[in-house]
C-alpha cells in the first residue's frame, strides 16, 4: 500500500492516535557483539513505569551517524510508554562511541550488532519481549531489513526510514573505475576498507529482503537524491504487508516537519499492532 502525504495539509493528524505522556530516564550501557566481541555503546530511554514490561523500540543510525541521530524519536518514544534503544555500530561512524575502526565495517558487521543489541533488549527484566519493534534509517534501514529476514517473528513490526536499498548497486557503479577493489577509500568523510567493498558487492537487495512476515511501515521523501524512491517501491511489492508513506518535499533525511510526522506515524502504526 502506498499513501502519499503532503505536511502542509494538517488533514492527515486525524488518523494519528496518542497516549499520554510519561517520565523517563536514560541509561547508557555497553553491549557485547555475541559474533566478534565488539562492543557496542547504546542507550536505554526507559519510561518510569513500574510494575509492567514495555514494549520495545530499536533504533539504527545512518552512514557515518551515531545513536543520537534519534534523540527526537527516542524522548517520544518514551514518553508514550516505549522502551527506546539508539546504538552506534561498531566502526559505523568517526564519532562512533563503540569499538572498531571504521575500515573493518561492513553492511554484515552491522547486522550483527543489530542482532546482539535485540538479543540484549529481549531480556531485559523490563521488557516484553513479544513486543520487540526494529527502526532504522538510510544503511541503517538496509541493515534493519537484512535482520529482520534472520529473527522473523521474533520482532513485531519493522520502521524504515528512507532505507539505503540502493547501496549494492550504487557501489557496483561506483567501483567500475578501479581494476581491483581498493584497500581503503574515503567516502562521505569516512574510510571505508576492502571488506565493504567485498561484501556488498556479493549481494542484490532484492534477493536478501522481503521475506520478513509481519507489518512493515516505510516512511520516504519524494524529493529524496540519496535513495531513490523506487527501491521503496520496489521494497513493498516484496512483503506481505507493508505500507509505503511518500512524503512531499523532504529529501534525505527529515525536515523537522518530517521527523514530527514520522514519530506520530511510527507510535500509531506501534500501537495497532
Amino acid at each position: 500500500m502506498n499513501t502519499t502525504i503532503n505536511l502542509s495539509n494538517t488533514s492527515y493528524e486525524k488518523t494519528l492516535t496518542y497516549t499520554n505522556h510519561v517520565s523517563f530516564h536514560i541509561k547508557e550501557v555497553t553491549i557485547t557483539n555475541t559474533y566478534n566481541n565488539e562492543k557496542i555503546y547504546a542507550k536505554i530511554y526507559i519510561p518510569d513505569i513500574d510494575g509492567k514490561k514495555l514494549p520495545a523500540i530499536i533504533l539504527s543510525h545512518g552512514y557515518n551517524g551515531c545513536g543520537d541521530d534519534f534523540e527526537t524519536e527516542c524522548t517520544y518514544f518514551a514518553q508514550h510508554g516505549y522502551v527506546a534503544v539508539a546504538y552506534d555500530f561498531c566502526g559505523g561512524s568517526t564519532k562512533s562511541r563503540s569499538s572498531m575502526p571504521t575500515t573493518k565495517m561492513t553492511i554484515f558487521t552491522e547486522k550483527s550488532d543489530l542482532i546482539s543489541v535485540f538479543n540484549f533488549v529481549k531480556n531485559l527484566d523490563y521488557t516484553d519481549n513479544s513486543k520487540i519493534f526494529l527502526l532504522g534509517g538510510s544503511q541503517g534501514g538496509f541493515v534493519t531489513a537484512l535482520a529482520a529476514e534472520e529473527l522473523s517473528n521474533q520482532v513485531s513490526g519493522m520502521i524504515l526510514y528512507y532505507p539505503a536499498f540502493c547501496i549494492p548497486d550504487d557501489w557496483r557503479q561506483n567501483l567500475k573505475e578501479f581494476k581491483q577493489l581498493p584497500h581503503e577509500l574515503d567516502f562521505w568523510n569516512m574510510k571505508l576498507g576492502q571488506d565493504y567493498f567485498e561484501s556488498v558487492l556479493k549481494i542484490n537487495t532484492f534477493d536478501e529482503i522481503g521475506s520478513f512476515p509481519n507489518n512493515v511501515l516505510i516512511l520516504h521523501g519524494n524529493r529524496d537524491a540519496i535513495v531513490p524512491l523506487k527501491y521503496s517501491n520496489k521494497a513493498i511489492n516484496l512483503y506481505s504487508k507493508a505500507h509505503l508513506y511518500v512524503i512531499e518535499d523532504e529529501e534525505h533525511g527529515f525536515s523537522p516537519k518530517g521527523v514530527d510526522f514520522a514519530k506520530k506515524t511510527v507510535i500509531n502504526f506501534t500501537n495497532k499492532i
